[in-house]
């Protein structure tokens, strides 16, 4: 298989966990028999610095050349003074409504080996595996109007906008995501007081009865928020609006231990997809080799089965990034209570790739043999 991929590493810890995420996704490459041509671009502050604006016409290029897209983190403080169309976050929100991606999945799983490093009690995290599905490309942070009113800027406005198209397709894509898993669909969203809400929960009813294998269930935001932290067993597909999607699961990141371990993919009707770790660019940490890079190498894995139909290869990487920390190596953000080894950045990377490397050698060993 032949796959271009553009690859924008943003600001912040963005370039070093892409580094790591490359040398995973080559190792891959190599041992299947794939060819990942990679061309980098700029998204974020780094674009602004470079071309005056946070998604410049030659990404966009970039990106309509290519199979998929890897996006490391953008934002800092370095750009909070300037107007909020040259703010870093309005590339990663541009580069979304460009390419339609509507479709974000943030999937959460409790790793064993990681139980001591959430707040919660193991009997609470142990065995979460869910996927939070959210909107992307509609709601609040796209609402208009949006700004501040008056003579001396004394009002601040945010539309929150909703057509129904816009919910119908996200419902779609939560509910053919249940299937393939547990058939339960949590639906989230605060129709007790929001007209859009109140539309959401109609959709999502209607689009129910063309899926009659799946359980659904309705949820305010609120309460949802508070079953997270006590009750996180009892979801298995959760589906909600942007800015609920958004808060909630860096909320579930407590499950894991830490954003560091979260991945995503922002999807649309067909293959393409932008793959970025939940996180965002830690600009206090950047440069130090501090930076965890497993949700960003997960990503990579996300794109493989997602845009690429490369399940075998993708269950390779979750495996290997699973057998490091088994092994009891952790970045900081993941070390709690003296146990386990710290290793920075390129050090966790490189573990990953000769878990790989292990895993591939006993694989082929097998195959030989069978």
């Amino acid at each position: 298989m032949k796959k271009k991929i553009a690859v924008l590493p943003g600001d912040g810890i963005g370039q070093e966990i892409m580094d790591g995420a490359l040398e995973v996704l080559k190792a891959v490459g190599d041992w299947f028999g794939h060819e990942f041509e990679v061309e980098k671009g700029h998204i974020g502050g780094a674009a602004v610095d470079r071309f005056g604006t946070p998604l410049p016409p030659e990404t966009i290029k970039l990106c309509k050349d290519s199979d998929a897209v890897l996006l490391g983190a953008v934002g800092g403080p370095k750009w909070e003074h300037l107007p909020k169309e040259l703010r870093p976050e309005k590339g990663l929100l541009a580069i979304r409504k460009e390419f339609g991606l509507f479709a974000n999945l943030r999937p959460v799983k409790a790793f064993e080996s990681l139980l001591g490093a959430s707040p919660l009690k193991r009997e609470i995290v142990e065995e979460v595996d869910l996927v939070i599905v959210r909107e992307l490309t509609g709601g609040l942070y796209f609402g208009q109007p949006s700004g501040r009113q008056g003579k001396r800027d004394e009002v601040a406005v945010d539309t929150l906008v909703y057509e129904k198209s816009e919910i119908e397709r996200i419902v779609h894509k939560a509910f053919k995501l249940a299937q393939k898993r547990k058939k339960k669909l949590t639906s989230v969203d605060k129709a007790n007081v929001l007209e859009t809400s109140r539309m959401w929960r109609e959709v999502v009813n209607e689009v129910a009865a063309d899926y009659p294998d799946v359980e659904v269930e309705h949820m305010l935001v609120d309460v949802a928020a508070m079953k997270l932290m006590y009750q996180p067993k009892q979801f298995d597909v959760l589906v909600t609006e942007n800015m609920f999607g958004d808060i909630l699961s860096d909320e579930a990141s407590m499950i894991t231990g830490s954003l560091g371990m979260l991945p995503s993919a922002s999807l649309r009707g067909d293959s393409f997809g932008l793959y970025e770790p939940v996180h965002g660019s830690a600009p206090d940490i950047a440069g130090k080799g501090k930076a965890n890079p497993l949700a960003m190498i997960l990503s990579v894995a996300m794109m493989l089965r997602h845009s690429f139909g490369l399940k075998e290869e993708a269950e390779m990487i979750e495996m290997a990034v699973q057998e490091v920390l088994n092994a009891g190596y952790r970045t900081g953000d993941l070390w709690t209570m003296g146990r386990g080894t710290v290793v920075g950045t390129g050090a966790m990377s490189q573990l990953v790739v000769e878990r790989l490397e292990a895993d591939h050698a006993l694989s082929s060993i097998l195959a030989a043999y069978l």
